[in-house]
């Protein structure tokens, strides 16, 4: 139903700036919705129309209006403000407020955001810009007038039908507390909508005064929950309690997070180019140098006609495209699983979870029988979620949009008949786009695909995460300079530094295929004596072990050249399922990777859960810090009957004489006893000799007091990843601290020379199984602290390998002394850097 024309004022006394000169991409490029700017003269933002806020948001800059005729109007103070965390905003208004036009919505000190470099530009956006056409907009430079002159008109509206009514049946009432990291981003809206979808009871999120269908991945991400923020779970119908606890241990179960790259390639861009540079920087995604010729990757995009030829018609097209491109997707996950790349099949699965979603085809449908056309429909509603996503102040959400887009791509292009065409690529190409997602990348010859370029997105992307598994180096967020790329062009692209230059000169292009040819020659000697043993110049031989959390994991590793397995992490046989696996499920696992190795020995760390890794069977108080709470082995401890059963299971292995136990999150000698005497109990019991203990220097009080532990263990481990977080005071979940997040940070090193000193002093082997023992800089350190095992990623075996060989470990021991001297992780890093010259091809 069409409504009355509406017209939005000033919020501001300024100048009229288009939307298209927006230097923010996400705003220039209508992203978040249609609208204009305001170069503002005045400090005081007032409401656009009548309306009811919305959204205020957390950092106070931005403020959603919804007006009587359904229009979602943005208005949005600075750009990058969110940054400013509500420094230097007072706001006038709260949500659920009235408001009427000129209203004051909130006060922002220019002095403030001009200190923090931050720009005043202040944006008016129709977020539902599709249902709500801009008709007439105040011309360009116009002196506005804050509250009394016109900026936009709005036409007509199609009224989208409400949501379905609620289930009849028992209700049943909830409380949850989002425990994934960054909130309900889209692998956790799918964890939660899968279980939700299980059920005949309708059940709805409630977050401030929003809410969501459960079984909507997109609607919950709309939310914007963060880790740690209280939802209300409410369920209607025949089985509404059984609902509803399901989605509670839904939204309290962590995902598992991809393995993202060191923490200062997260968050380090290159350094801005100087004026007529041919240098552009951004962020590393994915580690790497590539020489190729540059391709702007453009999908054809099919114009969809907005009326539709009658609802059946038209229902019956949009219904079969997503059957269609949901099939696409299975196909895509079953080929990723062959090429055992999990974390692509986590995300495809993501995207079959977006296009199940109920609430994207319920408004598309909605649209259809008010007359659209079923392709037009579905684009629209995807771009008023892209809207919301762009809105919400999150970059990790903001991310998602180009999954949404790619999955709009695709079902338009069912509906009307015509497949993707996919381009093409040159020989070696360095694939340039605004964005990609990992739907988009499957669909190309990854064979001629050389290196990835994107204006937008961030380390955390998906398109990222899938770059990093695949190591294909790619750099992110290089901004909207990458349009004046001319395509056709021989670039450079240093994914290590952090810059692609366009332009090179013949020395960067000698310089880089240098550097790729040492790469290419280093992988392939490493891999010729993979199966070698790894033994320094002065003779101290070295075991390079893998970490590993299944079978086929544990047979590549031992094809690729592993020892042993260092590391088996058994929190995926308990992950992602209804009850805890039964004893014997357990027993069959581990024998499996034992029977994986062929002879070569296992480290089977016991349950690793609590913090950020939850389990929906083993629910836990709320804790205000969970990383300093109760996980690990203080879990364990606390369930004994839980130890037990896991620690029966490993006994049952044969040949027992293979197995290692390994404790997680030591504290103290305490810890350790307790745990033992569990052991030596149900060794007794089954009448086997219990196996070697060791365990896990990841806490502060471990490394300090290893010399306590060593007596009472066979050998010791440090899992960097959590000591560096502890050392540093720094969680590592948080993007904010990422770059100061460094494993090489001299205090760490210094607490690593010390458990390995308290190692050694009871003659007592230490290994490291964390992030650090994969780094080139780090090696020599650890071998120079007297570290004698690395465990790595099955992919990094046989490099560690090779560069143990070129080491002396005199040498080392000399370079540890200074590094851990250094006031800095960026001076360690310079000093090994400098150290390995002509050595090592050093990373960054």
């Amino acid at each position: 139903m069409a409504s009355a024309p509406l017209e939005l004022m000033a919020v501001v006394t300024g100048r009229a700036v288009p939307i298209e000169s927006v230097p923010d991409p996400a705003f220039a490029e209508k992203m978040v919705g249609d609208g204009i700017a305001i170069e503002p003269e005045a400090s005081t933002i007032t409401a656009p129309c009548d309306g009811r806020v919305v959204q205020v948001h957390r950092s106070r800059h931005a403020y959603g209006i919804r007006a009587s005729t359904g229009a979602q109007v943005l208005v949005h103070v600075g750009l990058d403000t969110v940054e400013l965390k509500g420094d230097g905003f007072r706001p006038r208004v709260q949500e659920g407020q009235e408001v009427k036009a000129g209203q004051p919505l909130v006060e922002f000190d220019r002095a403030v955001l001009s200190r923090r470099g931050v720009s005043q530009l202040t944006l008016v956006v129709v977020e539902n810009m599709d249902e709500h056409p801009v008709t007439w907009r105040a011309a360009p430079g116009a002196a506005l007038r804050g509250g009394a002159d016109r900026i936009l008109r709005l036409g007509g509206a199609v009224e989208v039908e409400p949501p379905a009514a609620p289930v009849p049946g028992p209700r049943a009432e909830g409380r949850a507390v989002v425990k994934h990291a960054e909130g309900l981003h889209a692998r956790p809206a799918a964890l939660v909508a899968d279980a939700a979808r299980r059920f005949r009871s309708a059940v709805e999120v409630r977050f401030s005064d929003r809410a969501a269908n459960a079984r909507s991945p997109i609607a919950l991400m709309s939310l914007c929950t963060a880790a740690g923020d209280e939802v209300e779970v409410v369920a209607t119908g025949p089985d509404a309690e059984a609902a509803r606890d399901a989605v509670v241990r839904a939204l309290e179960q962590v995902v598992a997070q991809a393995a993202h790259p060191p923490a200062a390639a997260q968050a380090q861009a290159a350094p801005g180019p100087s004026p007529g540079s041919s240098a552009l920087g951004g962020v590393v995604a994915s580690a790497g140098v590539a020489v190729g010729e540059t391709f702007h990757l453009r999908w054809e995009a099919p114009q969809a006609p907005e009326l539709g030829r009658g609802e059946g018609l038209e229902r019956a097209d949009l219904e079969r495209a997503l059957r269609e491109v949901a099939a696409d997707i299975e196909a895509a996950v079953a080929r990723a699983q062959q090429r055992r790349t999990v974390e692509e099949v986590a995300i495809l699965e993501a995207h079959r979870a977006l296009i199940e979603d109920p609430e994207l085809f319920g408004r598309a449908a909605a649209l259809v029988a008010a007359g659209k056309g079923a392709a037009w429909a579905f684009a629209a509603v995807v771009r008023e979620q892209c809207a919301v996503l762009q809105a919400s102040g999150s970059a990790l959400l903001a991310e998602r949009v180009a999954d949404l887009r790619d999955l709009s791509r695709q079902v338009v292009a069912r509906i009307m008949g015509r497949p993707p065409v996919v381009p093409e690529l040159p020989a070696r190409a360095l694939l340039l786009a605004e964005d990609l997602s990992p739907g988009e990348l499957a669909l190309l010859d990854r064979s001629r695909l050389a290196g990835i370029v994107t204006q937008l997105g961030g380390p955390t992307a998906h398109v990222a995460i899938v770059a990093r598994s695949q190591q294909i180096p790619a750099l992110v967020a290089v901004g909207p300079g990458l349009r004046a790329v001319p395509d056709g062009q021989l670039a450079v692209l240093d994914a290590e530094r952090g810059v692609l230059d366009w332009r090179p000169s013949a020395a960067a292009l000698e310089a880089a295929g240098a550097r790729m040819a040492q790469a290419d020659a280093r992988r392939q000697e490493a891999s010729r004596s993979a199966g070698a043993p790894a033994v320094t110049r002065d003779g101290v031989r070295v075991e390079v072990a893998a970490n590993v959390s299944r079978p086929d994991e544990a047979a590549a590793a031992g094809g690729k050249g592993a020892d042993a397995v260092g590391l088996l992490r058994t929190e995926l046989i308990f992950a992602e399922r209804e009850t805890a696996p039964t004893e014997e499920e357990q027993r069959a696992a581990y024998q499996a990777v034992v029977d994986a190795l062929g002879g070569r020995t296992v480290i089977i760390r016991t349950l690793d859960v609590g913090a950020d890794k939850q389990l929906a069977y083993l629910p836990q108080a709320h804790e205000e810090n969970p990383a300093l709470g109760l996980r690990g082995v203080r879990l364990s401890l606390a369930r004994p009957e839980l130890l037990a059963e896991q620690l029966r299971a490993c006994l049952r292995v044969r040949p027992l004489s293979l197995v290692r136990l390994m404790l997680p999150m030591v504290t103290d000698l305490e810890d350790v006893l307790r745990a033992r005497e569990v052991l030596r109990a149900e060794a007794s019991r089954l009448g086997v000799p219990p196996p070697q203990l060791g365990v896990m220097v990841e806490t502060p009080a471990a490394a300090l007091l290893a010399d306590q532990l060593a007596p009472e263990v066979d050998f010791l481990s440090l899992g960097t990843n959590d000591l560096t977080q502890y050392t540093l005071a720094m969680d590592r979940t948080n993007a904010s601290v990422a770059a100061r997040l460094d494993d090489l940070h001299p205090a760490v090193l210094r607490l690593v020379a010390q458990a390995a000193a308290g190692a050694a002093r009871h003659g007592k082997w230490i290994g490291v199984c964390g992030g650090l023992a994969s780094d080139p800089l780090a090696v020599p350190l650890l071998l120079g602290m007297g570290v004698t095992e690395l465990s790595v990623g099955p992919g990094a075996v046989a490099e560690v390998k090779e560069l143990v060989r070129r080491l002396d470990r005199r040498t080392c021991a000399e370079l540890a002394q200074r590094a851990q001297a250094l006031p800095s992780a960026a001076a360690v890093r310079e000093l090994v850097r400098t150290s390995l010259a002509g050595l090592w091809p050093p990373t960054s």
